[in-house]
């Protein structure tokens, strides 16, 4: 099998899998996102040399509780406190000169980067009306067409590198073409998938908007923080388990530096109504 088949193949498998995992039931949609973080988590230390027995057991413990208790909404804003601090902690990481993570560093950084993110990706979906799986997969849709469209502009007239250093082949011009297809398709989204009541559907394409320009800024961001662990690791991939894509961590690193800033975005909305 040629590389380019097996890439297309795990794709469609891998989206797929999400896709029907999130629709089916909040149960499996926990499952899927729980096996993920764990995987996630075991490649992260893998390509910081971490110990991996703590973070997983951590990882495992703090998902389980909580998915399958009720939080406060006051631990969700102190949960994404701590995310946003490491968040930004990563932002520094990027563009500094640091060759290097300490052994403290790297324990905050599965934590914050990794674990944290997913327990708030697993908190996104829920409303008013209890668990809607259309807005996770309306976020993918927008990471999908934000990588499609910055890859596809970027090959055709990107004539300046975005940061070389770290990631040779983004465009600023691509950033710009993900930003502005994202845009239009989140417009796409809000009038024929979401489908928001008539006298709500000017307010449903401004959050639709909103949402997709930071999904396309905190998107790009998180695949060039996660380049640049690799990078510092030496590697091309986080790992092997997704033939032609490489590691779970490869796939959501886009999504786990999103999650934070979408579910802050979600809190604005939800004090301001």
């Amino acid at each position: 099998m040629n590389e380019s088949l097996k890439r297309l193949l795990s794709g469609v498998v891998y989206v797929a899998l999400l896709i029907i995992a999130t629709s089916y039931s909040v149960t499996s949609f926990y499952i899927l996102f729980g096996i993920f973080m764990l995987i996630a988590v075991y490649e992260f230390c893998q390509l910081v040399h971490l110990n991996k027995i703590f973070p997983l057991l951590f990882g495992a413990f703090t998902f389980y509780l909580a998915t399958q208790f009720k939080t406060t909404h006051t631990n969700d804003i102190l949960l994404l406190l701590a995310t946003l601090f490491v968040s930004v902690k990563c932002v520094f990481l990027l563009f500094g000169t640091k060759e290097r993570v300490d052994n403290l560093s790297k324990y905050v950084y599965v934590i914050g980067y990794v674990i944290f993110p997913f327990i708030l990706l697993t908190k996104i979906p829920f409303g008013i009306k209890g668990f809607n799986p259309k807005i996770i997969i309306s976020i993918f849709i927008l990471i999908w067409t934000n990588d499609t469209f910055a890859y596809i502009v970027g090959k055709s007239i990107g004539k300046h590198k975005l940061i070389e250093k770290i990631s040779p082949k983004k465009t600023i011009e691509g950033f710009i073409g993900g930003v502005v297809f994202s845009i239009i398709a989140g417009i796409l989204i809000s009038k024929f998938y979401i489908q928001a009541k008539p006298n709500h559907q000017d307010l449903s394409i401004l959050i639709w908007t909103i949402s997709a320009v930071i999904i396309s800024i905190f998107s790009t961001l998180g695949d060039l923080i996660e380049s640049k662990f690799k990078r510092i690791a030496g590697v091309k991939d986080s790992g092997t388990i997704m033939p032609g894509h490489g590691g779970i961590l490869d796939r959501l690193d886009s999504i786990i530096f999103v999650a934070p800033f979408v579910y802050l975005f979600y809190q604005i909305l939800y004090y301001v109504s």
